[in-house]
């Protein structure tokens, strides 16, 4: 992989991360595009360190917001604080159990599976459409809502399931504000992304990559200007594409899930 592919999957998760359009979909056609020979490890630890620089845009972008629910664990008093870390910790729990004991099943589905992504793409269009017809509230996030919310975003781990269409549209369809469940939407996979990247970091695999005694077909450098490229992009995009995700319609972005997820479809049975 070169740099300057490397630089585009970075604009690519950069941009698309907050928007409810899957990042991860999106890199998966990008690499075909491309024409990426990468095994399913590389294409999953690309996918996770990209997803870790945009992660950190996030944390710089929600840094007051983030140290609040610092603030509320360890403070342990009966407030908002504590109320929405405990709702943050159970939306976590879904997913990080599916990411342990299915890891290497989940490796599967990022080596070029376009049609997958296409599929997904179609699913994630339909959640936008059905949320977007739901009648918005000013219901904060519940309990409930919150292991509900962490089901679905357990499920948006596969390719072409947006992670914030799927967590955004599940938290409309069951009556909460949408400006809120951006913001809850944003801030619950934070912890995830750096669990996982530690992980990795830890793993054999990586390891031999950074000591160059293992061969992941894509090297450091290219993986570092990725990095950056999703990191400053991340930035950026979060900072305008929050609002545009509070205001404007869902449908909009189930139309262009609708669209590329066709595409995709189109592009495998034809090639």
């Amino acid at each position: 992989m070169s740099f300057l592919e490397a630089i585009i999957l970075g604009i690519i998760q950069g941009l698309t991360e907050f928007l409810p359009v899957s990042s991860s979909g999106h890199l998966e056609l990008a690499k075909s595009i491309q024409g990426q020979d990468l095994t399913g490890e590389s294409s999953m630890m690309l996918t996770v360190v990209l997803h870790f620089a945009t992660a950190l845009s996030t944390v710089l972008v929600f840094r007051k917001d983030i140290l609040e629910i610092v603030r509320g664990l360890t403070q342990f008093k009966n407030n908002e604080a504590f109320k929405f870390s405990i709702k943050i910790i159970l939306s976590m729990i879904p997913a990080a159990i599916v990411g342990i004991l299915f890891d290497d099943i989940l490796e599967s589905f990022f080596v070029g599976q376009v049609l997958l992504v296409g599929c997904m793409l179609i699913l994630t269009g339909l959640i936008l459409f059905l949320a977007d017809r739901a009648k918005n509230t000013n219901k904060e996030v519940s309990t409930s809502n919150s292991i509900v919310i962490g089901i679905a975003q357990a499920v948006a781990i596969l390719p072409g399931i947006s992670r914030s269409g799927a967590t955004i549209g599940t938290s409309v369809l069951l009556g909460v504000d949408k400006s809120k469940a951006a913001r809850f939407s944003f801030l619950m996979v934070v912890p995830l992304i750096f669990g996982k990247i530690a992980k990795d970091m830890t793993s054999e695999e990586f390891v031999g990559m950074i000591s160059g005694e293992v061969d992941l077909g894509i090297s450091v450098g290219a993986i570092s200007v990725g990095f950056i490229a999703a990191f400053i992009t991340g930035i950026i995009a979060c900072t305008w594409m929050i609002t545009i995700v509070k205001k404007s319609k869902l449908s909009y972005f189930s139309y262009y899930c609708f669209t590329v997820g066709l595409i995709a479809i189109g592009w495998t049975l034809f090639n």
